[in-house]
């Protein structure tokens, strides 16, 4: 295994996603926790999933920037949109499933598709996830 380049660290404490809170160790990060509304809790605060949906969504987008720049393409108004979805599984537990929306300017379809392919082969999010859960990906020229 090769040496970490950073480690993110986060704590739950109180009741986890069913009203707890989430710091992180520097404190950057300090959230209440709430089941959604959909799922049967209060909602009024963020959930897990809404985190790993923010996360992988700047993570995509980065990736995105950092192959069109390798490339020497220029990308404009670029946004990507992350789909987090829960799921329930037949033994009564749970499952995830994601979507991956990529919004750009500045190329034209067949260009997007082939940069969203290659930012989704180096994201560590989809890396993670590959495999592991279905995710769809997709690009929308504006």
């Amino acid at each position: 295994m090769s040496t970490p380049l950073y480690t993110g660290i986060a704590t739950s404490t109180g009741d986890g996603r069913a009203g707890g809170q989430a710091r992180s160790d520097d404190g950057l990060l300090d959230i209440s926790l709430a089941i959604p509304k959909e799922m049967g809790g209060p909602g009024g605060a963020t959930n897990p999933e809404q985190l790993f949906a923010a996360g992988w969504a700047s993570c995509f987008h980065s990736a995105l920037k950092a192959v069109a720049a390798q490339r020497t393409v220029k990308v404009t108004d670029s946004a990507v949109v992350a789909e987090v979805q829960v799921l329930p599984t037949p033994e009564g537990g749970f499952s995830l499933s994601a979507a991956l929306h990529v919004e750009l300017s500045g190329v034209d379809q067949a260009l997007a598709d082939e940069l969203v392919e290659a930012a989704h082969q180096i994201c560590p999010y989809s890396n993670a996830t590959r495999g592991n859960i279905p995710v769809a990906v997709d690009a929308t020229v504006a």
